[in-house]
């Protein structure tokens, strides 16, 4: 996608504070009955801000907040997210109360509203507890910056956090960028039930920051599934507050594209993790395909491939059963030529020429027993390349959903 070494950025231990002007807090409120529950982010100074959304039909309150706010000017100060209840087809009242929050973050901090985003998270109709969610913020106002908090607060039946971090300079200043998620279920974006933040202290362009955040979300957050199955709320936010002081950067720039590619590899990354911590699920899968026709269409196979659950319940089961992967392209919308496709695992080629391949069935099964998967198409339509990811399908995963309000 972006032309630049990745050896000009660097991966740190960092996370969604560690560019300067940031502070990002969790707590507990009692939305949950013990874990951390609502979360903030806050920025020094008004942050040029960007936003990509759940096309959903049925879009949460939080989310046109959200729009809200930035339709009135493309800068944020703050973000405040709960877990434990989505406010979703909540109506009228889900309106207002989230307009309560966003309102009610702006007087803690004494910054006009429209620099709030709001953010919600989990159970679908039912109405916040307004009681605890105001209480809650005054909290998040008089709380003390904690490392992990933030990533703590915004879970729901995640298994683990989500953070990442990355330098890379601009001229002598050093840019960071930093990012937290939540995700483990309902996840097939385009967007799904996924919260994605991403911070950074570069000075950058506003058009340039929005084109940049929705070109690289459909490499990274939109090539990811579970379940297959789009939610109503959620979102991948982006600030950047300018606090690193250079030059502020647009797409003319020469050091754009090392910036663009440390934001795509945060999103990426992230984007790994939700799917590593899909629920129930023991493996990752990357589908990466070749060759295809075009980007598109290559991401496009490469999805289908990691959505399917006849290939996800196989690799669960350790069987090479390379069918299940043609059953899946054949599905797809993309042009292919059988007798010029091959498919590849564990370094075997299992498929090539419209025939069965001779592999041995002992490594390959021992291959699928790894933690991460990677299934290679290669074809002959084209340059186009595409890169997917998702999980398994367990009998965890029906035990989590069977119950999941209960």
């Amino acid at each position: 996608m972006i032309q630049v070494s990745e050896d000009s950025i660097k991966k740190t231990d960092g996370s969604i504070d560690s560019p300067k002007g940031y502070q990002a807090k969790g707590i507990h409120c009692g939305l949950r009955y013990s874990k951390k529950d609502m979360g903030i982010i806050i920025s020094s100074v008004p942050a040029v801000s960007a936003a990509v959304y759940t096309q959903s039909h049925f879009q949460a309150a939080p989310i046109k907040v959200t729009q809200d706010s930035l339709k009135k000017g493309a800068h944020l100060q703050a973000v405040v997210v709960n877990s434990a209840n989505a406010n979703a087809c909540t109506g009228e009242q889900g309106l207002l109360d989230a307009y309560e929050m966003r309102q009610k973050t702006a007087d803690i901090l004494g910054i006009e509203p429209e620099l709030v985003a709001v953010s919600s998270t989990g159970v679908i109709g039912e109405y916040l507890n307004m009681k605890k969610i105001r209480e809650g913020i005054s909290l998040l106002g008089q709380t003390k910056p904690c490392e992990g908090a933030f990533e703590e607060a915004i879970l729901t039946t995640d298994t683990v956090a989500k953070k990442t971090c990355f330098e890379l300079m601009i001229g002598d200043k050093k840019v960071t960028i930093g990012g937290a998620a939540k995700g483990s279920g309902m996840i097939h974006p385009n967007m799904a039930t996924m919260l994605g933040f991403v911070t950074t202290d570069a000075s950058v362009e506003e058009g340039a920051l929005n084109r940049a955040l929705r070109e690289i979300t459909d490499v990274s957050f939109n090539q990811i599934t579970v379940d297959g199955d789009t939610s109503t709320n959620d979102m991948v936010l982006v600030m950047a507050n300018g606090c690193a002081e250079n030059e502020c950067l647009h797409e003319a720039h020469e050091k754009w594209p090392v910036f663009k590619k440390g934001l795509e590899l945060v999103c990426k990354d992230l984007a790994k993790q939700i799917a590593r911590d899909g629920e129930g699920a023991t493996k990752l899968i990357e589908a990466r395909v070749t060759g295809a026709k075009s980007n598109l269409e290559a991401q496009v196979i490469a999805k289908k491939i990691v959505g399917s659950n006849l290939v996800k319940t196989a690799i669960y089961g350790t069987d090479a059963n390379w069918g299940r992967i043609i059953v899946a392209i054949g599905d797809s919308a993309a042009s292919v030529a059988p007798e010029q496709l091959e498919i590849h695992l564990g370094g075997q080629c299992l498929f090539r020429n419209n025939e069965p391949q001779p592999f041995s069935e002992e490594l390959a099964k021992e291959y699928l027993k790894k933690s991460e998967v990677q299934i290679i198409v290669q074809m002959s339509e084209g340059e186009g390349t595409g890169t997917a990811w998702g999980c398994d399908l367990t009998y965890e995963y029906v035990k989590i959903n069977a119950s999941y309000r209960t």
